[in-house]
């Protein structure tokens, strides 16, 4: 499968609504299990964090959303081996991807709320946490 490489990740950082990570960039190994780590900091009350995937060459898609009161929506597709937890005294909201496989290599996304494309001009987005993954 391809690498993704930094030039593949678009970040945008905010004041007082964020999402961090210390490791952007993981390798992990086809077969076995990965969890990439969102932290967000914000001052909404019952905030919903949503995961995206972003093969290359395509927009960013919906994998996942967790809030801390019972709302979970998860994409068909992914039901199986992508798994998580809002976590809202850590603040937390970690991606676990189960029996890696190559087409896993990706990079990707954790926002505060809803977004539809890489495009981080758009001011009305909260920032997104950009991770990249490769698989080998």
């Amino acid at each position: 499968s391809a690498h993704v490489s930094a030039a593949d990740c678009h970040v945008l950082w905010a004041q007082k609504d964020n999402v961090l990570q210390p490791k952007a960039d993981v390798t992990a190994t086809e077969g076995e299990a990965v969890t990439l780590g969102c932290e967000y900091n914000t001052s909404q009350t019952d905030p919903y964090l949503y995961w995206y995937k972003q093969d290359i060459n395509d927009r960013p898609r919906f994998i996942l959303s967790r809030s801390k009161f019972s709302y979970e929506k998860t994409e068909d597709g992914v039901k199986d081996r992508f798994k998580s937890r809002l976590n809202s005294t850590l603040r937390s909201v970690p991606l676990t991807i189960e029996e890696l496989q190559p087409s896993d290599s990706a990079v990707y996304y954790c926002a505060l709320q809803p977004t539809v494309t890489g495009n981080t001009q758009n001011s009305g987005q909260k920032p997104l946490l950009c991770i990249l993954l490769n698989i080998h």
